[in-house]
């Protein structure tokens, strides 16, 4: 078994990475004012399921699921909303 704190360790190394993953296609979809090869229901559909992980961290007072989850569903929410106003 993993002591606590290398978990916890482990738990934000995750997070930041799997959050700073959605920062290069944020920035390529404002930069060229457009979200062609972003697909809508992938999107709609990852960031219902990025809401319900942050609402599970929430629940068992998780943080590194908290923080990742708050940060990734703010970069989903912005590339889901730029490829509906960019139709």
């Amino acid at each position: 078994m993993i002591p606590v704190l290398w978990a916890d360790l482990i738990g934000y190394l995750a997070a930041i990475l799997t959050t700073i993953a959605f920062i290069p296609q944020a920035h390529l979809t404002w930069k060229n004012k457009h979200a062609q090869g972003v697909s809508l229901g992938m999107y709609a559909i990852f960031t219902v399921g990025i809401a319900l992980w942050l609402i599970y961290g929430i629940c068992l007072q998780v943080w590194p699921i908290i923080i990742a989850n708050t940060f990734t569903l703010m970069l989903a929410l912005f590339i889901l909303a730029m490829k509906i106003f960019y139709r």
